[in-house]
């Protein structure tokens, strides 16, 4: 019995250490991209900052109420559009994303433009309409392609296909904090108790058409940010899951030997107790 039981223990230990291995690995991996999406993602955020200043400061001198981009409607239907990881395993990245995207619908009908092929399966299985299915992959999503994105975007606004345009993503906060942001894009909030500006704007013609040619832009800007640091905050999020998951591989190959020297231990004593039972007699 107790070589049988050294064996089962023996088995375990090195499965456990070839999961360790591949969690190790995949820490490493995780890693070596954070530099890049880090350095990617913050060299996305002044443009994003810029055309948001310049996009509130129009916005406020908007006198037109029926203005398409500012102008609130009764939400029948909302559009989200939502970015999770590639692949798993990554602690509760994509399962944070979810869960604020279903907190905030909150029973009213909506339609999903998912940026990640996690994003994609999830709705998918929900049987939510999707306006695009083909983007699984958003490490190598361009400015171009979310340009093009937020044209698609704006037109099904001006359409009417939904009334308010939300974006759900996770903001790289620090290596061990991320938060997931729900953002409402269209139509655009006016800023409240927004300090007052030593410098005055004049637009030629008007606010109004100021915004109707910025907006694309803007928008695609914030797109392209939000990418990034989803993208950032999803590496980090996976090099801190396994990492925790390779220091938990590490303590129950400990316990594992251990249990292992006592069952050897025990093994050789009860030859010793038989060896010493059959000289007696």
């Amino acid at each position: 019995m107790a070589g049988a039981s050294m064996k089962a223990i023996k088995l375990r230990i090195k499965s456990v250490e070839s999961t360790m291995q591949i969690t190790k690995a995949m820490q490493l991996v995780a890693t070596s991209k954070l530099r890049r999406a880090k350095e990617r993602m913050e060299n996305s955020k002044p443009y994003a900052a810029i055309s948001r200043e310049a996009i509130m400061a129009a916005v406020a001198q908007c006198v037109d109420p029926q203005i398409p981009f500012v102008t609130p409607r009764e939400v029948r239907n909302r559009c989200y559009v939502v970015i999770a990881g590639e692949r798993g395993l990554a602690g509760g990245y994509n399962a944070n994303v979810f869960k604020a995207v279903a907190a905030h619908a909150e029973g009213t009908p909506y339609c999903v433009l998912p940026l990640g092929r996690k994003a994609i399966d999830k709705f998918q299985h929900l049987g939510v309409p999707l306006l695009d299915d083909t983007i699984g992959h958003v490490e190598g999503l361009s400015v171009s392609r979310c340009y093009r994105l937020t044209q698609q975007l704006i037109e099904g606004y001006k359409r009417g296909d939904y009334d308010e345009l939300v974006l759900v993503y996770t903001s790289f906060r620090s290596m061990m904090s991320q938060e997931v942001q729900v953002e409402q894009l269209l139509p655009i909030q006016k800023p409240q108790d927004q300090p007052p500006r030593n410098v005055v704007t004049i637009y030629e013609p008007s606010p109004e058409e100021m915004l109707e040619k910025a907006v694309p832009d803007y928008l695609a800007g914030k797109l392209y940010s939000a990418v990034c640091d989803s993208f950032a905050s999803e590496v980090s999020a996976r090099r801190n899951a396994m990492d925790s998951a390779t220091k938990n591989a590490g303590e129950m190959i400990s316990g594992l030997r251990l249990k292992y020297n006592r069952a050897r231990q025990g093994a050789i004593t009860q030859e010793i107790t038989e060896i010493v039972a059959g000289a007696e007699q």
